[in-house]
């Protein structure tokens, strides 16, 4: 007999899938709404501000721009589908629509981890080569690495999408969780989703901790470096701005960790929906502050944009 048999659920083609992650609270779409208008202000304003003032017009900002950007994406890729559903009876999401949210998801997931590991080596060249720096991270190649975060994204978004969305699903519609992810549709699968599994963990923990080694290497020689300076003054300025980066990958890292990484992730989908709403929803929210907050260079700016404004 087929280790699917005793679902008592046929393989068939489905046109639409029920999202069944979150029941009807009014508290939890006033606290989703919130975080989210938050998020989408945050980083449409830190957008804003790199592009409007002339002093953050170098490297670092321009990776700090596109940063803002793909988290601006990572949550309009979910909530406003999630805080409709929270109005809805229905929760109906279509096949096609699934698969496209899926794609995009996994794409601006991945585009954010390659990012931050570019952000860290550019620290690096800043840091350790300043004199190089204006040659090594001229536009054309600050541009080229962005594009090629995007592009890796992109790949590893064609390939996850193509493996989850060929899988025969049940007739059970119900994915248990607030979004189309990976491991909940896999448990729809009517299938051996082995191959999957594999080639999820695989991807996952091969850009996970890739760019955690690039990131670990620059920092490691990035606090080498600080540390043989004499002024005292020059050594704080430079870990207050290497300080926000890492408290930003800190967390990114951590939450994709536990929720990707993680052997039996694929058992745990009460815990992966917090988890979710952490990486899709929070981080979004605090990158804007934790780079805002903590770095003069942005609050000066902002200080500035606000006094233009009002004078006229």
């Amino acid at each position: 007999m087929s280790p699917y048999g005793n679902r008592n659920l046929s393989a068939m083609p489905l046109q639409k899938f029920v999202l069944d992650g979150f029941q009807t609270q009014a508290l939890l779409f006033a606290l989703f709404l919130a975080l989210y208008v938050v998020a989408i202000l945050g980083n449409l304003t830190m957008i804003v501000v790199v592009i409007l003032d002339a002093r953050l017009h170098s490297p670092m900002y321009f990776f700090l721009k596109n940063l803002s950007f793909v988290d601006l994406c990572y949550s309009s890729v979910i909530y406003p589908k999630t805080l409709a559903n929270f109005l809805s009876s229905s929760k109906v999401i279509t096949f096609a629509g699934c698969a496209t949210q899926f794609f995009f998801f996994s794409m601006v997931g991945t585009t954010e981890a390659f990012l931050l590991a570019v952000m860290a080596y550019d620290r690096l060249v800043a840091i350790c080569s300043p004199l190089c720096y204006p040659i090594s991270m001229r536009p054309s190649v600050c541009a080229c690495l962005v594009l090629g975060t995007y592009c890796g994204g992109c790949v590893n978004s064609i390939i996850q999408t193509s493996f989850t969305f060929s899988l025969p699903f049940c007739s059970s519609n119900h994915i248990d969780h607030f979004f189309c992810d990976v491991l909940p549709l896999l448990k729809l699968a009517c299938a051996d989703t082995t191959i999957n599994e594999l080639v999820m963990f695989g991807l996952c923990g091969l850009i996970t901790v890739g760019s955690i080694l690039v990131i670990l290497t620059s920092y490691g020689y990035i606090t080498v470096t600080i540390l043989k300076m004499r002024s005292g003054r020059g050594r704080h300025k430079l870990f207050s701005t290497c300080g926000s980066h890492l408290t930003a990958v800190s967390i990114y890292y951590g939450t994709v960790f536990v929720m990707y990484v993680q052997p039996g992730a694929v058992e745990s989908m009460e815990q992966g929906k917090m988890v979710s709403v952490f990486y899709t929803l929070v981080i979004p929210m605090l990158n804007p502050l934790i780079y805002s907050l903590r770095n003069k260079e942005v609050k000066d700016a902002l200080w500035r944009l606000g006094q233009k404004h009002t004078a006229t």
